[in-house]
């Protein structure tokens, strides 16, 4: 029973104290659960001292049937087919593997259901991320090809899966999020608008001293080109209202990220008032390189009722968004060219502060999905003191996380569930 990860059966279930075909018109058909089949080659490492599958063959099981909530991540699907395969082959007895379908918090379960010959052949595939069922033919001779969709098809329809079953079961029917023209928020409007319907879904441009006239017109002719619902809201008033209640207190003291971070937690407000009015579900729009330095405001950008893209590293966004622009330009063309920015005091650059996004989402990578060190990092050939930098950012960021939204997991490791860190902790590499 795996406990690790997002895994927690050992919680909640027992173990069987016996493992034993089933006889169903003349068939003797093996029943095994999600990661009874899990062979130590694709689990993280060597787990279990039983092998169910091999224990059914020796009662002479003819058929194995896996009934599985097998989490997706990208990639996963695939290894699924070739895990499957190879034990078709290995105990020469065809195997229906049968997938649970539906998002479950931070979890998306994507069906991808798949039936094999006692050769290892494919003989069926169901649907992915949509409900599906099938009567196959075990003893059948054809086969066919296992299909497998790009990454940003998978992760586009896996999100808008996570997005629409997580309002449906929270009794939610609307959505509403912050449109600041960047490229983050453009990507969760189109995931938004896609699960949910564009009448269902609400974006708002809260406009502040340093929004650029650019980023303001992305925001409106992206609400256009999707058909949602635009609202400009501008906080500039309320800002400066706010330093001048703190000017007396401030005297002494020159602007930083304080500033800054008032002017998100005033658009917190203003986006949790049309929540609370109107009953939208308000969608966060961090992604998971913001979310792992701590580059995000706590109280402000991360407020919110579902986290879509947290776990989409600040790479992948881009290569999604041009996804979506592959037939036409849904996303404003200048929305993935501009230079990335917060635009929370002038001239304000992503790369002001971070390293850039194809050196951090690597380091991130191999630090929060592989588990490597600093020092293995660095042995890659990154630069030490970036390597460090990161580390420590992730570190002392685990707060932050700690109190942001639930966060729809698509990659191997996600922040949330699945990666439990102390908050107050001292430890250094």
């Amino acid at each position: 029973m795996p406990t690790y990860d997002v895994f927690d059966e050992d919680r909640y279930f027992e173990p069987a104290h016996r493992v034993e075909p089933y006889e169903i018109h003349g068939k003797r058909i093996g029943i095994t659960i999600c990661e009874d089949i899990w062979t130590e080659h694709y689990l993280p490492r060597p787990l279990y001292d039983v092998e169910p599958v091999r224990s059914l063959v020796d009662q002479d099981a003819e058929i194995i049937v896996n009934l599985s909530a097998s989490p997706f991540s990208l990639h996963k699907p695939a290894v699924r087919w070739e895990m499957v395969g190879a034990l078709a082959r290995t105990y020469q007895r065809g195997i229906f593997y049968c997938n649970a379908v539906g998002g479950n918090d931070q979890l998306i379960f994507d069906g991808n259901s798949i039936a094999v010959n006692s050769g290892g052949n494919l003989i069926a595939q169901l649907p992915a991320f949509r409900e599906n069922e099938a009567i196959i033919d075990s003893e059948t001779t054809t086969t066919a090809e296992f299909r497998e969709p790009t990454v940003s098809e998978d992760l586009f329809t896996a999100l808008s899966l996570g997005v629409s079953d997580y309002l449906r079961k929270c009794n939610f029917k609307t959505a509403v999020l912050g449109l600041s023209g960047g490229i983050d928020s453009a990507v969760v409007a189109v995931i938004a608008a896609n699960a949910l319907g564009a009448e269902n879904v609400v974006g708002v441009s809260m406009p502040s001293p340093y929004s650029s006239q650019g980023s303001i017109d992305d925001a409106r002719d992206l609400a256009r080109n999707l058909g949602i619902k635009h609202l400009q809201i501008p906080i500039a008033t309320t800002f400066a209202t706010l330093r001048a209640q703190l000017k007396e207190i401030f005297a002494s003291l020159s602007e930083d990220t304080t500033e800054e971070n008032m002017q998100s937690r005033l658009r917190a407000v203003t986006l949790m008032a049309l929540s609370n009015k109107f009953g939208h579900l308000l969608l966060t729009t961090g992604n998971k390189s913001e979310l792992a330095v701590g580059y995000c405001t706590i109280y402000g950008d991360m407020a919110g009722g579902l986290a879509v893209i947290s776990d989409v590293p600040k790479t992948m966004v881009y290569e999604l968004a041009r996804w979506m622009n592959r037939k036409n330009d849904i996303i404003p063309r200048s929305t993935i060219e501009k230079p990335p920015s917060a635009e929370l005091r002038p001239n304000q650059k992503d790369q002001d502060t971070l390293p850039p996004y194809e050196v951090l989402d690597e380091i991130l990578r191999l630090y929060v999905e592989e588990n490597l060190s600093a020092r293995d990092i660095i042995a890659h050939g990154f630069d030490e003191k970036t390597v460090r930098w990161v580390q420590r950012r992730v570190d002392l960021n685990e707060y932050k996380r700690e109190q942001a939204p639930p966060g729809l997991k698509v990659t191997t490791r996600a922040f949330g569930v699945g990666r439990r860190m102390p908050i107050a902790q001292k430890y250094v590499d």
